[in-house]
């Protein structure tokens, strides 16, 4: 059942990966999508194959979402092309891994920066335009070291926390516009990062998850999809754990 058509959603860092799979799980149910990247080619073909494989109307946007003119740009181009925007979700994202005495101050403030300010000016952009309809989904994709730290990661799990903050305030203010506001924390997911550990690494984190697998990125979008839709209308400021029970 398509209950997502005649809807537009915004998914950012959407080139591959969880963003891709998120993208591709809201063009199956019928939304229209706005797909945005740093690579402006990749995002682009991104975007053709999903429009010829799921029959919806699919724009590549290329942006910086740590600047906030690109984010306002963004969500205006896709309000110009779609007319509206009723979902936004705040994907994109990316590492400077290190042990923190090692840590370089650059590292700490371009994972903020991408992965923390940059979802505040996407959520205040899009809100601007979801207010004026009264209605909108806004989804941040967190991160399970959000939620219990990771060793060489303090820079990452700290946006991803902050992410959190951001989810709860963010819920409590645009609910008078019945715009809900929650978030996804995945947890060890098959992407490119994971399929380059090494096979002793793999096993122990595998060793660690009650599921005993890793997730798959269809895991996470399908948490998206629901988030998104009509069946989750009374959930808002909430934390929806796809970690395979690694952190209960």
């Amino acid at each position: 059942m398509k209950y997502l058509q005649a809807k537009t959603a915004l998914i950012t860092g959407a080139q591959k990966g969880i963003g891709y799979a998120i993208a591709e799980k809201l063009a199956s149910l019928g939304a229209d999508i706005f797909l945005t990247d740093i690579n402006p080619e990749g995002i682009k073909k991104a975007a053709e194959t999903l429009s010829a494989k799921y029959q919806v109307k699919a724009e590549g946007f290329a942006h910086d979402v740590s600047k906030e003119l690109d984010c306002e740009n963004a969500v205006s181009s896709a309000v110009q092309i779609f007319g509206k925007i009723d979902i936004l979700v705040n994907n994109a994202g990316i590492t400077r891994d290190n042990l923190v005495l090692r840590m370089k101050e650059k590292d700490f403030d371009d994972v903020i920066a991408v992965n923390l300010k940059g979802p505040f000016f996407m959520s205040k952009s899009a809100f601007k335009h979801m207010s004026r309809q009264r209605s909108g989904r806004i989804v941040n994709i967190s991160s399970v070291v959000g939620q219990c730290g990771q060793a060489g990661q303090a820079n990452y799990s700290s946006s991803k926390a902050g992410l959190i903050g951001l989810t709860k305030s963010l819920a409590r203010e645009f609910s008078k516009r019945n715009v809900n506001v929650n978030a996804v924390a995945p947890g060890f997911i098959e992407t490119d990062m994971t399929a380059a550990l090494e096979e002793k690494t793999r096993q122990a984190i595998i060793s660690q998850i009650p599921l005993e697998r890793l997730g798959k990125p269809e895991d996470v979008a399908n948490a998206v999809a629901f988030l998104c839709s009509e069946e989750s209308s009374y959930i808002t400021g909430q934390i929806i754990a796809v970690n395979g029970g690694i952190y209960i």
